[in-house]
């Protein structure tokens, strides 16, 4: 797998490696309820948040299950608005995308523009044949995302998780190298 070069420069957004002086800004969202109401896990302690920052900071993407996570920031305005991610699934060029992002940075395109240099990523340097979302399917912020990007609705899995005290419906996004590149080619 060839090393990702970072940053990642958007038009708007730099990506990075996530670093120590992130971390007051990462619990601050990481900690709120409505940030974790659609994660497998309850909101984290300071704690916590130093050590899955740490997970994040110091990355590597070289197999199956290993996951690059990006610190998310305005070129224009340094500071944490959020993370985007990219996980290398099990199986020959699969891998999943998904985002957070502080409140603050919510409803202004940010989480869009991210995943979308994350899917340039993914189907360019990475040569991913399929990537994926998978969502909640109360998670109506993040399916509308995945809709933006091309994604497609593929799947609903009906009460299949049982998290935070309630079953949970999953709904899979999904597209393929060739869907991507014929959406940037405006095909």
């Amino acid at each position: 797998m060839p090393d990702i070069a970072l940053p990642i420069i958007t038009k708007r957004l730099i990506l990075r490696r996530f670093e120590a002086e992130d971390l007051e800004r990462f619990h601050a969202y990481q900690s709120l309820p409505d940030t974790a109401r659609f994660l497998l896990r309850p909101p984290l302690s300071k704690t916590k948040a130093m050590e899955v920052l740490g997970r994040y900071a110091n990355f590597e993407f070289k197999q199956e299950g290993d996951w690059v996570c990006l610190a998310i920031e305005r070129q224009d305005e340094p500071g944490l608005l959020g993370e985007v991610v990219l996980k290398w699934l099990e199986g020959p060029g699969q891998a999943e995308v998904g985002w957070i992002l502080h409140p603050d940075a919510r409803g202004q395109g940010i989480a869009t523009e991210a995943a979308e240099a994350v899917l340039d990523l993914a189907f360019g340097l990475l040569a991913f044949h399929r990537v994926d979302a998978k969502l909640d399917a109360l998670n109506h912020g993040s399916a509308a995302i995945c809709k933006r990007i091309g994604m497609r609705l593929e799947a609903s899995l009906v009460d299949i998780w049982h998290y935070k005290g309630q079953w949970a419906t999953e709904n899979i996004y999904a597209i393929l190298d060739s869907e991507w590149r014929a959406r940037r080619n405006g095909e």
